[in-house]
């Protein structure tokens, strides 16, 4: 007798495809564009005039609303991001890890450039020659930016703490008037301000660090980086196509710069003579970096008392992205 073969029923062989399906690698969702994306720009990120000058990214998200607001130094920037004011911020890194260490659920997804952006000026006529000259003087600086940070940073350097100067607290290019005027003896300059004083009123730099400066990071919350990856992802993109163009054409970069900033074109060759922009990527390295700066924070307590810094750039800095960057 021939052995009887029974054939799957219809209902097993459903389950059996199911069974299979489920098996798959599930495709991600494509993520709907927003509505609407907000960005800031500003004089001390190159890229960003660039991006916006062209409109790369309104090309790239033809059915979004692109919005722009000028932020004049990162403690505006981290604010507009902190209260929704933007989805994309323009800051100093350790400006973010401060904000970051002080509550605000950030990430830094991208470098838009690497520069020597701040150092201490005074006046051409200035009897200072050194940070330890400086004891006892004011010194106008914009708290919660890189120059603030390098302040601190060169002060501890001297032998000195923000205790032994008076630190007058004036956005940038309030600084760098209370300079000219007199009304301080330094100034924690911020480029291009710090460039056109240089070049109009023959301010002089009284102390630079390169190692003193952090770069420049685009940042976004901790929400839309989970809920608008492929959104992000765009954004960047768009950044780096800028930034090509930017690496590729620095006379029409210096006019670009010197048209939007209202300042001489001698001022932003100046100011991109300085300025890196070669390596967009977030690194290893740019986490070391950031932590060699942790210390200054903790001990002029500029963070909330237990943080562990470190940790906050462990959650700061987003490396995930840069693959992104690295194709284009």
């Amino acid at each position: 007798m021939k052995p009887i073969v029974r054939f799957p029923t219809f209902r097993y062989l459903l389950s059996a495809c199911a069974l299979a399906l489920s098996l798959q690698p599930v495709a991600q969702a494509a993520e709907a564009p927003p509505a609407e994306v907000h960005l800031d720009y500003a004089y001390y990120s190159p890229v960003s005039l660039v991006l916006k000058h062209f409109g790369f990214l309104e090309q790239a998200l033809p059915q979004t609303k692109v919005s722009w607001v000028l932020s004049q130094g990162s403690n505006r920037s981290l604010e507009y991001l902190n209260s929704g004011g933007v989805d994309f911020a323009s800051s100093a890194s350790l400006a973010a890890v401060l904000s970051r260490a002080n509550g605000s659920p950030i990430k830094s997804v991208y470098v838009y450039s690497r520069a020597e952006w701040t150092a201490l000026v005074v006046r051409k006529d200035s009897p200072y020659k050194t940070v330890a000259d400086l004891k006892g003087k004011k010194i106008a600086a914009t708290k919660g930016t890189d120059p603030y940070l390098f302040t601190l940073r060169s002060l501890q350097q001297a032998g000195l703490s923000k205790d032994d100067v008076e630190l007058v607290h004036l956005q940038h290019p309030d600084g760098r008037t209370a300079l000219e005027k007199g009304d301080v003896d330094a100034w924690a300059g911020l480029d291009p301000h710090m460039a056109a004083s240089q070049v109009q009123a023959g301010s002089r730099l009284l102390y630079r660090n390169t190692n003193f400066n952090s770069y420049g990071v685009v940042s976004v919350t901790d929400s839309y980086a989970k809920e608008h990856p492929q959104t992000i992802e765009t954004v960047l993109s768009a950044y780096e196509k800028a930034r090509d163009w930017a690496v590729k054409n620095p006379e029409e970069l210096a006019k670009l710069l010197a048209t939007e900033s209202g300042l001489p074109l001698e001022v932003a060759k100046l100011q991109l003579s300085r300025t890196d922009l070669s390596s967009p990527q977030l690194t290893a390295k740019d986490v070391i970096a950031s932590k060699a700066a942790a210390p200054i924070l903790v001990s002029e307590e500029l963070v909330r008392r237990g943080v562990n810094v470190d940790q906050v750039i462990d959650q700061l800095i987003d490396t995930g992205f840069k693959e992104t960057v690295a194709r284009q």
